[in-house]
């Protein structure tokens, strides 16, 4: 299994777009193939900075995720609202 941390950093007007197009898809997220879990975690002191959190199965079933159609538009939706580029990491649990 691994996990997959994205954060991200928005235009603080567009905090709330992108709380409800998460909302809307996290169920959806977590229907893919080999995906177990998606959380939406949000800093305590940057209100507009957010990290999704995701376990996967595998990198290739978090690959084949990235290449569907639902991500792409969700994707599409999200990245407008960026006001930095994100930062994202798969890791894996060593002990």
């Amino acid at each position: 299994m691994i996990k997959r941390i994205v954060k991200m950093e928005f235009q603080s007007d567009k905090v709330e777009a992108f709380k409800s197009i998460f909302k809307e898809n996290q169920s959806k997220i977590i229907a893919q193939q080999g995906c177990y879990d998606v959380q939406l975690l949000q800093d305590i002191h940057e209100s507009n900075i957010f990290f999704t959190y995701s376990k996967w199965k595998s990198q290739a079933h978090l690959d084949q995720y990235r290449k569907t159609d639902f991500f792409q538009e969700v994707w599409a939706q999200t990245k407008v609202l960026f006001c930095n580029k994100p930062i994202a990491w798969s890791v894996q649990e060593i002990l």
